[in-house]
């Protein structure tokens, strides 16, 4: 006798499908079980949901339901509380079960017949071992670990607590606040032992790919045997669903990754531990836009387990939840070996004389430290967040800049292949040799990159080894862990980069950095901004000085025009909690998050208008409802760039007191929404983004 049974498939949002659809089975199937089933015409994979399947009036008849085609049963079926994870975070982030489900396994796994599966355990099955005690009789010792130091010793007891907390009991989220260099990575290693030696599984996210290999070289140091696998979007598709397939096996007992990570399937997971908590990567910015962070905390509920945020300055929502005893703060506040961290100097760039026509990025005192330590046989890295070698040319004579014709954004001058490149859409051509508009051939660079930096440096320091970290110059694949190799050992004497080299490295041997004009983000229009700078200036201080013996002498220069600004000044102290406070008095008395939530329905048209006329449609609907009293929904605004690959973009944001407010009116509005797409024709794409990271 045929069974109903509740399938996810991935169907695509315009299609209104936000549920599990019906299908008939002539055996029973375990629930989160892989399948084939038909969509339309096409043949797609899907899993069967928990849950019973419709019944009564509202149920399609048998006969219209279409059969599964096929179980892929060598497959143990994904966890009831992974389930539950993947259908919070469709309901929280207003994405159909079966997009968010299909979309964060492997894509060859949503490819594969049974049998290709059978045959690529097998394979898996067949995988060589490393290599064993026969080829060398005496294994290679450990490394001994680290001596704790008396914070972390006390930090390492409370976890403990945690981890052996009854099954029963969720244990509150841990909010670990540490300065740079104070050993927050040798917590992480020590809680995951500890897990490891109960038997279970280990998730360790990092925000970026980039952090990846270092931290994943420590652990596969640490433990050694340890079946460990890594999961991001620079592997291989065939990478990809083998390291997947050893954590859902259970075979891999560490699982290092990306945000994506949050969503592998670990049947015996027993710690999650979110590096940099408060960085903006974990903040999906297409299709599902989820917070891997927020989910970390969400699924280690589910799952019982602990879950350690590790930052030197944690997002000012979980700083907020440590203060109302949501969180439980545990605190870092010394460097390893009690070495200081590094002196702030604030440079302020209205003492130099302003010459017309003259402009560089490094004051003579800044070259003239860079210039002591480079004697002394010291590293530096300067940081300037933005690459390429000047944002924009322009002709000083009819006032032609380089603009996108694509989008609202200038195209970027990169001098080391002579191109003008935009960095929002990609569209690319040669530098002209004269100004397209008067045929001036005087065109000249305005502003500042990485480029430029790296030139004027190598101009002014001659000898000096420089060395330049961005997205231009790690394209091809090993070249970021060489360049990096080269800083460690020595062959590098300035390290010039983007935000790429401000966090989550070791450097033993730089003793001062150097931030190059960082004051745009002072005044941007998103409240956000002086909390990103803030933490961006205390990532980059915390690479200087974390050798102990070298503490001392370490140094921070911040060149700015605004030397008195109140972010300069906690930065001076090193004092995030100060910093902290006064951003939540500010955003407590203009009603922000974490006081309040936020959603933006973003539009792209061809035409401004379309736009427009969506986000107005969609205002006026929502705006009737009786759950839309207490939200204030504000009238539709461009984006900061406003045009991209030649679509109109604009949103409109909702904000509410309650998280349980917005989540209601978001459940009625879209249907809505979806009628209205098919009503506004001229509308390409729209989005909802719950708790956007960027206004």
């Amino acid at each position: 006798m045929s069974q109903r049974l509740r399938v996810a498939v991935e169907a695509p949002q315009h299609s209104g499908l936000s549920a599990p659809l019906d299908y008939l089975s002539e055996q029973p199937i375990a629930p989160g079980s892989l399948v084939r089933v038909p969509l339309g015409r096409r043949e797609l994979a899907g899993i069967v949901w928990p849950g019973a399947a419709e019944e009564g009036a509202a149920a399609l008849d048998e006969a219209q339901l279409r059969p599964v085609l096929a179980v892929l049963d060598a497959l143990p079926p994904l966890s009831k509380r992974w389930c539950e994870l993947v259908e919070f975070a469709a309901s929280y982030y207003q994405r159909s079960i079966g997009e968010v489900a299909l979309s964060v396994l492997p894509p060859q796994l949503r490819e594969l017949s049974p049998e290709q599966l059978q045959a690529r355990l097998k394979k898996l099955d067949k995988k060589p071992k490393k290599p064993q005690a026969e080829a060398s009789p005496e294994p290679a010792p450990r490394p001994e670990p680290p001596t704790l130091s008396p914070d972390q010793a006390l930090v390492l007891a409370r976890l403990d607590e945690l981890l052996l907390t009854p099954g029963d009991t969720a244990p509150p989220p841990v909010l670990l606040y540490g300065v740079t260099g104070s050993g927050k990575t040798e917590v992480y290693l020590r809680a995951a032992e500890h897990a490891l030696s109960q038997g279970r599984q280990v998730l360790v996210l990092v925000p970026e790919i980039n952090l990846t290999p270092q931290l994943e070289a420590r652990l596969a140091e640490r433990f050694a045997g340890t079946p460990m696998v890594s999961l991001h979007s620079a592997l291989t598709p065939a990478q990809r669903l083998g390291n997947w397939l050893q954590a859902h096996l259970g075979r891999a007992r560490l699982v290092l990754g990306t945000r994506l990570a949050v969503f592998a399937s670990l049947p015996e997971l027993g710690l999650i531990a979110v590096d940099e908590e408060h960085d903006p990567s974990y903040k999906q910015q297409d299709g599902a836009r989820y917070s891997a962070r927020d989910l970390a905390v969400y699924r280690a509920r589910l799952e019982k387990v602990p879950v350690i945020l590790g930052s030197a300055t944690p997002s000012l929502e979980s700083w907020q939840h440590a203060n109302t005893g949501r969180y439980l703060r545990l605190a870092l506040p010394g460097r390893i070996g009690g070495g200081a961290l590094p002196r702030v100097r604030l440079f302020d760039m209205n003492t130099l004389p302003r010459r017309k026509g003259v402009s560089t990025a490094l004051s003579p005192p800044l070259l003239a430290a860079l210039r002591q330590r480079l004697e002394a046989g010291e590293q530096s890295l300067v940081f300037l967040n933005r690459r390429g070698y000047a944002p924009v040319l322009h002709c000083a004579e009819c006032g032609w800049k380089s603009e996108c014709p694509h989008c609202s954004a200038y195209r970027v001058f990169h001098k080391a292949d002579r191109t003008l490149r935009c960095h929002h859409c990609g569209f690319s051509q040669r530098v002209p040799h004269e100004c397209p508009d008067c045929g001036n051939q005087d065109i000249a660079p305005l502003g500042r990159g990485t480029e430029q930096l790296e030139e004027q440096l190598a101009a002014a320091l001659p000898g000096a080894r420089v060395a330049r970290i961005d997205a231009d110059t790690t394209r091809l694949k090993g070249t970021l862990e060489s360049q990096l190799q080269a800083v460690h050992e020595g062959e590098v004497d300035i390290l010039v980069g983007t935000q790429m080299v401000t966090k989550g490295h070791d450097f033993r041997r730089i003793t001062l950095v150097a931030a190059i004009n960082p004051d745009s983000a002072l005044f941007s229009g998103d409240f956000r901004a002086p909390e990103r700078l803030f933490a961006l200036l205390m990532q980059a201080a915390g690479r200087a000085g974390r050798d102990a013996e070298q503490a001392a002498r370490s140094e921070m220069w911040v060149q700015t025009w605004h030397p008195e600004h109140a972010l300069y000044r906690a930065l001076l102290q090193h004092d995030f909690e100060a910093f902290a406070r006064s951003q939540l008095a500010e955003r407590e008395s203009a009603g922000l998050p974490p006081y309040s939530h936020l959603a933006l329905l973003r539009a792209e048209a061809r035409t401004a208008e379309a736009a427009q006329a969506f986000l107005s449609a969609a205002a006026r609907w929502a705006q009737a409802l009786p759950e839309a009293r207490d939200l204030m929904i504000y009238p539709p605004v461009p984006m900061s760039v406003a045009r991209v690959a030649n679509m109109e973009r604009l949103q409109m944001l909702v904000e509410s007191p309650t998280r349980g407010a917005l989540q209601r009116l978001l459940w009625l509005w879209m249907p809505e929404l979806h009628a209205l797409k098919r009503e506004h024709r001229g509308l390409q794409r729209w989005a909802v983004d719950v708790d956007p990271l960027a206004i």
